[in-house]
């Protein structure tokens, strides 16, 4: 999921991408309205997060701009202005959704997941899939063919990171990241971090046996999820 942050307060937009790109956001960062606007524009996002109070060009404006472009492109409004007057502007320009600062980040995170549900059209809400594997978020489970499978807290968050990063490279840090994110910063349980994935790895490639998917490990990098070439596939 590639989302855009707009956001002129340095501190808060660290602590954003930090905390969105542990819940598996892959997250450029636009400091002002010039550049929120270009990259908006000029490259795909699948979800925006744009503050009103930008510097060189405000947040309306973008956001008016960027409608003309791009009318399907969820948007979220986080910003200190909170009067009617400020929502109503901002819902009007095209806004899908308007969050107040201060706020708290799973609020934050469950809207943006709500508004990318809504976004995909045509796709059933909340399922992710590839090949014969198929996850539903809300109810955090995995179906192969669309037969239940049995997983730990562990491997559901390592699949669910896997899928929504499909055919790139996840690295080891990414999954701890998300693990202790989840765990609220705890230790691992199986000792070293580093041998605990390639443990939940080994276990996941075992459950997904005949879905048609295969988890490929990237040397010095990570591990990647990718659809199985069919049998009669050339290279």
């Amino acid at each position: 999921m590639n989302l855009l942050l707009a956001e002129d307060d340095p501190l808060l937009a660290d602590a954003l991408c930090a905390q969105m790109r542990r819940s598996g956001f892959e997250v450029e960062h636009a400091p002002n309205g010039a550049v929120a606007e270009y990259l908006l524009v000029k490259q795909p996002f699948d979800v925006a997060v744009l503050d009103l109070g930008l510097p060189m060009i405000d947040g309306l404006t973008v956001l008016k701009h960027v409608r003309v472009a791009k009318p399907a492109l969820p948007v979220l409004i986080l910003t200190a202005l909170d009067s009617l007057e400020d929502r109503v502007a901002g819902l009007n320009a095209g806004a899908d959704d308007y969050l107040t600062k201060p706020f708290d980040f799973p609020e934050l995170e469950a809207r943006l997941r709500a508004l990318l549900r809504r976004s995909r059209t045509g796709v059933p809400a909340q399922r992710a899939e590839v090949a014969g594997l198929s996850l539903d978020q809300e109810a955090r489970r995995a179906l192969i063919q669309g037969e239940p499978i049995d997983l730990s807290p562990r491997e559901w968050l390592l699949l669910d990171l896997l899928m929504a990063h499909r055919d790139r490279v996840v690295t080891k840090e990414q999954i701890n990241q998300t693990w202790a994110s989840a765990d609220g910063g705890g230790n691992d349980p199986q000792g070293s971090a580093t041998n605990a994935v390639e443990v939940y790895i080994h276990r996941l490639r075992r459950k997904l046996e005949g879905a048609g998917v295969a988890i490929r490990t990237v040397r010095g990098l990570g591990y990647l999820l990718e659809a199985e070439a069919s049998p009669g596939a050339t290279a």
